[in-house]
């Protein structure tokens, strides 16, 4: 048996931290029902960052869905800043208290995750960043880890069970068990050449008992359509890993296999990337899957229509403002015009559950993934 909460447990607020439960109780006990405007919102972002991607929407929808409130949401993928409100709910509070454990759970991580993978699409460009991370975290959440980063902005993920969440296949090459298994490094590239789709591109891993280079060279040299050699070096063997790169493309390029490509692995980070100008993809593991948490909190703001909020909190409902231009934000109370470009903002807060019902209509990843890249052409890391 796995330690886990069913979609049961997490749909009927089985999940909650224990004082919302009693909280419940004694408002219930007691006969008291409030109506209330409670928002979701980060003072500040992990590292130091300016903004962040939200994610776990979707999921979000589903859980209050049945209860009788009212939730409005940034659209899933949508740039935020510290202080904006990403989700609002309004009704009353013994309805809705048991779920901010299991809503803030849903997208603090994910939110986390679609960032970090903001950060490092934004930092590799047209060059190619793969989720490799699920293995570091508890089975049951990969399929939601490979979502939020390929949302966030990588261009492939890992995780089988991804695939029928994504609509698109996994990716990925070969493990190093394969080649000991086998007993050779050439017969496990011939074998996977031989038996794996034609569709997926040929990746040998080079770095499982020789030298990064000369297993490169092996590779190249044994498959006439290999696509990339992918480089896994241990911390323990490493060293200089720019120095090992720059060399494997030197004797590959001196020897006529230029359009052979180099994928990185192992260790990645958003700092590595510019450093690593030879590496044609990266696959990102832990700094993905492990990525620090969006501290998103719930508060309430308005009771009965009047401003209330406990202190560090602004009182009252907001709008969240954003430029279609440079997407430059803002929390206030009416339509504004842009403090950098003068273009008039919009409210980007949305419908998202009405009554229990849920009204947002679904979009597809790619098409969560698409806004997120655009909004990344506007901004800095």
């Amino acid at each position: 048996m796995f330690h886990t909460a069913s979609e049961d447990d997490i749909k009927k607020g089985r999940t909650t931290d224990i004082y919302f439960s009693r909280a419940k109780e004694i408002l219930e006990k007691k006969g008291i029902k409030r109506e209330v405007v409670a928002e979701c919102t980060a003072a500040s972002l992990p590292g130091g960052y300016e903004w962040g991607v939200l994610a776990g929407v979707e999921e979000v929808a589903h859980l209050f869905e049945g209860y009788d409130v009212d939730v409005y949401s940034l659209p899933e993928g949508s740039v935020f800043y510290p202080r904006e409100p990403v989700v609002r709910i309004q009704g009353e509070y013994g309805e809705f208290c048991e779920l901010e454990t299991p809503l803030l759970g849903l997208i603090c991580q994910a939110s986390g995750i679609a960032t970090k993978a903001a950060r490092l699409k934004k930092v590799a460009g047209e060059r190619t960043i793969l989720s490799f991370g699920v293995r570091r975290m508890h089975p049951a959440i990969a399929p939601m880890i490979d979502r939020a980063a390929y949302i966030g902005g990588v261009d492939g993920f890992s995780c089988v069970a991804a695939e029928e969440l994504l609509g698109k296949k996994a990716s990925g090459t070969m493990p190093h068990a394969l080649m000991i298994v086998m007993g050779d490094q050439v017969e496990a590239w011939k074998a996977f050449d031989e038996v794996i789709d034609k569709d997926v591109p040929r990746v040998a891993l080079v770095d499982t008992y020789y030298d990064e280079k000369a297993e490169a060279i092996m590779a190249a040299e044994a498959l006439d359509n290999l696509w990339g050699v992918r480089l896994d070096t241990p911390g323990s063997r490493r060293g200089d890993i720019k120095a090992i790169v720059d060399e494997v493309r030197w004797e590959l390029d001196i020897r006529g296999f230029r359009d052979v490509k180099i994928v990185v692995s192992g260790g990645v980070d958003e700092e590595d990337i510019p450093e690593l100008d030879k590496v044609d993809a990266f696959g990102v593991g832990t700094s993905i899957s492990n990525a620090r948490t969006i501290n998103f909190a719930l508060d309430i703001i308005e009771m009965e229509g009047k401003p209330v909020a406990k202190r560090g909190k602004y009182g009252g409902k907001k709008e969240v403002l954003r430029c279609p231009e440079c997407l430059a934000g803002g929390t206030l109370y009416r339509e504004a015009r842009c403090p950098r470009c003068g273009t008039q903002m919009t409210s980007i807060l949305e419908p998202l559950v009405e009554g229990g019902r849920v009204v947002a209509g679904k979009r597809r990843p790619d098409e969560i993934r698409e806004f997120v890249l655009e909004q990344l052409l506007k901004l800095k890391v």
